[in-house]
């Protein structure tokens, strides 16, 4: 892995001598390290039929607690997805019989996305093996080092998150 984005930073170091790449090693690290995380969580998920995405969904109803409900705009929110992202994902699972579309009681027009027996069954087995691969993962680095990994993800997601909000401030005042 590490060796590819070396290779990507190398060829913009000899196309482009004129600007700094060196951003490309840490987002193409991290990007990286994503595609491969959710390779090997999906390879455990493979015996439960899941994948990454619909084992989200689920766990996204298992931690919302019992009756395990949520509305679909909930869910898309939990997971940063868009409703058509969102709804191929409740379409598998409702035909895997994870998961039933209610009506919800106190607004006919809307839905509720709830676990069923079997849908809960299957992410509490699943949740143990997919914390268990991920621990794997983590284990090389040792506690201190999973520790300091962890403060300067935090810390780097702040700095996006701060970025983000100012430009959302910038866009507002501009609309005004």
């Amino acid at each position: 892995m590490r060796e590819q984005v070396d290779a990507i930073f190398a060829q913009w170091q000899t196309e482009r001598p004129d600007i700094d790449p060196s951003p490309v090693h840490i987002y193409g690290l991290i990007g990286r390290i994503q595609m491969q995380c959710t390779a090997l969580i999906d390879e455990a998920l493979a015996p439960f039929e899941l994948t990454r995405g619909t084992y989200d969904v689920l766990t996204a109803l298992r931690r919302a607690g019992a009756p395990y409900s949520l509305s679909p705009k909930q869910i898309a929110e939990s997971l940063l997805l868009s409703g058509a992202g969102l709804t191929s994902r409740l379409n598998k699972l409702e035909a895997q019989n994870y998961l039933a579309r209610l009506p919800e009681p106190n607004d006919r027009r809307t839905l509720r996305v709830q676990l069923t027996s079997a849908g809960e069954t299957i992410i509490n087995e699943a949740i143990p093996r997919v914390f268990d691969v991920q621990r794997e993962l983590l284990a090389p680095l040792g506690l201190e080092g999973q520790q300091l990994l962890m403060q300067e993800l935090m810390r780097f997601a702040d700095v996006i998150d701060g970025r983000q909000s100012e430009a959302k401030t910038d866009a507002g005042s501009s609309e005004q």
